[in-house]
């Protein structure tokens, strides 16, 4: 394992690498001292680490946490990305949840920096939340209102930001409402929603967008646990984890029924990053391993289906 924590869980985590080729990861953590491992929900901070080779990490001080005034962040601060602006300070993109609500509405806000390693908010409100035009919202099928970990990247073509978040359509059977959100921004600062990039298909919802290269291709990379699977659409005992899809481009759209699974038992959240060895490998953490949660960051995974 590439990251324990002796007194933390560590899960999701999102990648940046600097001017220098250092590799900074943010994760999310939570203390193992709560005993039940399905309690760190709504337990998080946003721990950091830095690494030369992808294995040994060193451990910085915590990006961010829930503020500790009331706000709609005050819950939860979860999944995200970060990205280096126009300006050349850092943002922080990530998920937020009040306590007003219970935490089953999820937004997307923003913090900023100048060196990666101090963060300041960015206002008091989120940047963005669902558009019941497009996506379900609280009171639907699902407990939640899903509308999480951003993943932002520059348009190819220099018109402006696009932003893949986890989400569900406002129409379709429960298991099948899993959609690519989507949402832009001319400058990072305003953000507007706009239409999924898949249809609903074979996932209740795909998690932890990441978007890539692969083989040449474009790729959406996503995780989905086994009981968000659409049964209707999966063989019996199919298991869930990491997915790989290819793509004709950014905006797809994407063909989400046309998913791959990697071929690993316990990975999950993972981002695809280029190794040492010049191979891409997936980068994430250890989920479940013999009925118990496990949350370390493994060693990068070559990539390699289910047949």
């Amino acid at each position: 394992m590439s990251l324990r924590l002796e007194d933390r869980w560590v899960w999701d985590s999102w990648p940046f690498t600097d001017d220098e080729g250092r590799h900074h990861l943010f994760y999310l953590q939570a203390y193992r001292s709560l005993g039940d491992a399905h309690a760190r929900h709504m337990n998080p901070s946003i721990g950091h680490a830095v690494s030369d080779d992808w294995r040994t990490w060193q451990v910085l001080p915590d990006a961010l946490a829930p503020r500790t005034s009331p706000g709609w962040d005050d819950g939860t601060t979860w999944t995200g990305s970060v990205v280096q602006g126009p300006s050349g300070r850092y943002h922080l993109f990530y998920t937020g949840a009040s306590r007003a609500e219970d935490c089953l509405v999820q937004r997307i806000g923003r913090a900023d920096s100048d060196d990666l390693i101090h963060w300041e908010r960015f206002g008091d409100a989120p940047l963005v939340e669902a558009d019941a035009a497009w996506y379900e919202k609280l009171g639907g099928p699902w407990h939640d209102e899903a509308w999480r970990d951003p993943w932002v990247v520059a348009d190819p073509d220099g018109d402006g930001w696009h932003m893949l978040i986890t989400a569900r359509a406002n129409h379709g059977e429960p298991f099948s409402r899993g959609v690519v959100g989507h949402a832009w921004s001319a400058d990072l600062d305003a953000w507007e929603a706009r239409p999924p990039l898949s249809e609903p298909g074979k996932f209740g919802q795909m998690e932890v967008f990441s978007y890539t290269e692969f083989d040449g291709r474009p790729h959406l990379v996503f995780c989905t646990g086994t009981p968000e699977l659409n049964p209707a659409l999966h063989p019996p005992g199919q298991l869930g984890g990491m997915w790989l899809l290819d793509g004709p481009g950014l905006l797809g759209p994407w063909e989400v029924n046309r998913a791959r699974r990697v071929d690993h038992a316990s990975l999950y959240a993972a981002r695809l990053i280029t190794d040492l060895d010049g191979e891409p490998k997936l980068l994430g953490f250890s989920d479940m391993v013999d009925e118990a949660f496990v949350g370390e960051l493994l060693d990068p995974v070559p990539v390699t289906f289910e047949s």
